[in-house]
């Protein structure tokens, strides 16, 4: 409010913020600041911490001393409490939390990761530190930490999550700098390419993981023929029943759903053809092999497949569903079969001559060969161990 004191001279005082103070107390306020000014004190000079004239009256006296009690006083201790709230929310550690709730988990379709990295590299390094006081010096501790511990590959991890962080800050206005995006990348590690492929025992304790589990038998189903199929998850969790031949032992995977555009022809194995016959009586009529529990007309959705593998709790490096793929291409290699048959089996399109000759599709070949992966699979899930999974193509 503007107010003038008898000496003429006009001042604004300001209350504060709605609802911190309610209408009542403004309108208060508001009388007790006429009042004053009025008697020729100044409200202005009383909430800046200026002595009350010693010339004044008592009754005037107490009436100031009771403005600077109940709302000079008053104002200093909700304005130090409300930089005390906003401070508590600027730390790295609530910042963070923040950022991976908002950003992380609803765009990364496994982000155990960075919840880890946060968790026992980020917050007990830095977590108690403002977000804007975060200095090149704190990022190059925790990345220097992490890479004396013989982890290049994890340090740079949490370079890249720490820029991806502050460049959150920053669109918040929580900060200016990105202390993290000043390092360059090279100066930590040479990023490398993903290479998990499972090893013999890996596969079994992961089947065997995967049967003993809870998870539905479905989903069961679903993972251990993306093994044998070698195909890709949308490929298999898109798939309806009309693709699939089971006289024939084909699948045919149409054109819009494979990744290079091109229709692609699955041989199935005994073991493949029994799991589509399960999935076949338990898939309600649907016209998806692996239709939504809350709605047959759809199937499931691409990440069901990843949460199932995620709450598996099993000794197995961690991976993801398409390390698959390269463990049975890792595999074939090793047995000796012909480089041009598995990657007809992964859809992987060759180039020049090779590729002529790849359009014969190779059919009697692969169905030799994928025979021959599901009987290993199967050899690496019994490991004479009593775990039933169902006798998949078995000539009981």
């Amino acid at each position: 409010m503007k107010y003038r004191i008898p000496t003429g001279k006009q001042e604004t005082i300001r209350l504060g913020d709605y609802p911190a103070y309610s209408l009542s107390d403004a309108r208060t306020w508001r009388e007790d600041c006429k009042s004053l000014a009025k008697r020729g004190l100044s409200p202005m000079a009383l909430k800046r911490g200026d002595q009350i004239p010693g010339d004044v009256n008592p009754a005037m006296k107490e009436l100031a001393q009771a403005f600077i009690r109940n709302w000079c006083l008053k104002a200093i201790e909700k304005s130090k409490a409300k930089e005390a709230k906003t401070k508590a929310l600027d730390t790295v550690e609530a910042f963070s939390w923040r950022w991976y709730t908002e950003i992380v988990e609803p765009s990364n379709s496994d982000p155990r990761n960075i919840h880890r990295l946060l968790k026992k590299e980020v917050i007990p390094a830095i977590g108690k530190k403002q977000i804007n006081e975060v200095a090149v010096t704190d990022i190059l501790a925790i990345t220097d930490k992490i890479k004396n511990r013989g982890s290049d590959q994890m340090a740079l991890l949490a370079r890249n999550v720490l820029k991806r962080l502050f460049a959150y800050a920053i669109a918040r206005e929580k900060t200016r700098f990105n202390p993290a995006a000043a390092i360059e990348a090279k100066f930590i590690a040479q990023a490398k390419s993903r290479d998990v492929a499972l090893n013999t025992e890996e596969i079994g304790r992961l089947l065997r993981g995967i049967y003993q589990s809870s998870m539905k038998r479905t989903h069961k189903l679903a993972l251990h023929l993306l093994i044998l199929c070698m195909t890709r998850k949308s490929e298999l969790i898109e798939a309806r029943w009309e693709e699939l031949d089971l006289d024939k032992r084909e699948w045919s995977v149409p054109m819009g759903r494979m990744k290079k555009g091109k229709p692609h022809l699955v041989f199935l194995s005994l073991q493949a053809v029994a799991m589509f016959e399960e999935l076949q009586k338990l898939s309600s009529g649907s016209e998806w092999v692996f239709p939504s529990r809350s709605d047959l007309s759809r199937p499931i959705a691409r990440s069901t497949l990843n949460a199932a593998v995620r709450a598996l709790e099993i000794d197995v490096r961690d991976f993801v569903i398409h390390d698959f793929r390269r463990t049975a291409s890792t595999h074939l290699h090793e047995a000796g079969f012909n480089s041009d048959w598995i990657e007809k089996c992964l859809a992987h399109e060759m180039q020049g001559i090779r590729g002529v000759y790849n359009r014969a599709q190779y059919a009697d070949q692969r169905r030799e060969m994928l025979q021959w992966w599901a009987d290993f699979v199967d050899s690496q899930i019994q490991d004479e161990r009593k775990v039933i999974i169902g006798l998949f193509g078995k000539p009981y």
